[in-house]
């Protein structure tokens, strides 16, 4: 088995779910692969970091908009049914009081009035609560971004990890957190951080300028693991542009042995 097969065993390992000939050949590849066994330690340590995460609770506003939103929804389904119910109890009375034929023709265009009348109310109603739904989410969504940008400037790096992973909460990234995650990529101090960073943009990487953003950050990268871990999103993501970024990383006197071996592999499956 190749490295790439092995490190694909990894959550399995952390996650105690290989058996015990998958586990045994991994640890002794390990052993014997200090690629490996360094993109382990690492992976460990961040899921170590994750497991300290405590899940951020929604805001108070949040919650009083919900339920206010939510009564408000209750008391209108409550006024429709005792208006039917009234309505209802009206017709028995007005039956047992006249003919048969001529009030069930009256009755026919009551019947019709009514319906019309109903499907325009609730039309007007389904319209305001979509808008409510349509703000609330807006505003759960400027709470999100808020956050995460918020906590990549705090000066613990299992914060900035934390303000990462919110980016997979985040359905439309803009530029600013766009910017902000490569900056973060590309400066941040703890390589742990970097890693995080990498896998939410790859989880971006239907936006040109992330694509772009990656390219440039190639050659800015001097961890070992961020190097390696770059050059698997290219060869994932197939772009061909970043060979001319890996070239220039070749250049490099100082860049680890298995690093380098894994890049040319990278460029050659590239082109």
């Amino acid at each position: 088995m190749k490295c790439e097969q092995y490190q694909e065993l990894f959550t399995d390992y952390l996650n105690k779910q290989l058996t015990v000939e998958e586990q045994g050949a991994l640890e002794r590849h390990v052993a014997g692969c200090d690629s490996c066994r360094h993109e382990l330690a690492a992976m460990k340590h961040l899921w170590d970091q994750f497991a300290e995460i405590k899940t951020p609770e929604p805001s108070v506003n949040v919650k009083v908009k919900f339920y206010a939103m939510l009564d408000t929804f209750t008391a209108s389904v409550n006024e429709r049914k005792n208006f039917r119910d009234n309505i209802t109890d009206s017709w028995n009375k007005l039956w047992q009081l006249q003919p048969r034929w001529p009030l069930a023709y009256s009755i026919i265009v009551i019947l019709i009035s009514f319906s019309c009348g109903y499907l325009i109310f609730r039309n007007a109603e389904s319209s305001k609560q979509k808008q409510q739904l349509q703000e609330l989410t807006t505003q759960v969504h400027e709470l999100r971004q808020t956050m995460m940008l918020a906590l990549l400037e705090n000066p613990s790096a299992s914060e900035r990890i934390r303000g990462v992973s919110y980016t997979s909460e985040i359905k439309q990234a803009d530029k600013q957190v766009i910017d902000a995650l490569l900056a973060t990529l590309n400066n941040d101090p703890n390589v742990n951080v970097r890693l995080s960073t990498l896998d939410a943009l790859a989880h971006l990487a239907n936006h040109a300028e992330v694509r772009e953003g990656l390219i440039q950050a190639i050659i800015q990268q001097d961890s070992p693991l961020l190097q390696s871990a770059i050059a698997d999103v290219m060869l994932k993501l197939q772009e061909k542009r970043s060979v001319g970024s890996f070239k220039e990383l070749l250049k490099q006197k100082n860049l680890d042995h298995s690093v380098r071996e894994k890049i040319r592999e990278t460029i050659t499956q590239l082109i």
